[in-house]
């Protein structure tokens, strides 16, 4: 499954590095993180809860950033485990600066879902990760309002 899109937020393009660069305001910002644990350099583990419809579960796994542009572009790849399947996901996420204030976030990527889960169809999984992708932008901007003082 495809992931695609953009979001312009009102940061620079170095305020945004740090903020995901730094694993705790990762934690916040990323929808179903229960826990995010660096093990490396840009390496992590994760636990993620997801709700997919009638169904919540729980994925344990590796989240690692290649490719890294300082302050323009990285590549994050995560795998992500449990009972009913796996989660594999590659994301470019690029910071482009819009003006002085605003950078725009573009995120082009795909999602690969095997076992249980990927029998649920793809309208139920394509509808959470557009929701996903709705929470994870307005987590961004609500801590981006709470470091600046807003």
């Amino acid at each position: 499954m495809e992931l695609k899109g953009s979001h312009t937020v009102s940061a620079t393009p170095i305020t945004l590095w740090e903020m995901l660069m730094d694993t705790n305001t990762l934690s916040k910002i990323i929808p179903g993180i229960s826990t995010l644990e660096r093990t490396g350099d840009h390496s992590y583990k994760s636990i993620l809860e997801i709700k997919a419809g009638p169904i919540s579960t729980s994925f344990t796994g590796d989240a690692r950033m290649e490719d890294i542009v300082e302050q323009k572009k990285f590549t994050l790849k995560m795998q992500q485990s449990n009972k009913m399947g796996n989660a594999n996901s590659t994301m470019i996420v690029e910071l482009r600066p819009v003006n002085e204030t605003e950078t725009e976030v573009v995120f082009d990527g795909e999602i690969k879902i095997t076992g249980l889960l990927a029998s649920m169809g793809q309208k139920v999984l394509g509808g959470v990760a557009n929701m996903l992708t709705r929470q994870f932008f307005a987590n961004l901007d609500n801590e981006l309002a709470k470091q600046s003082g807003f």
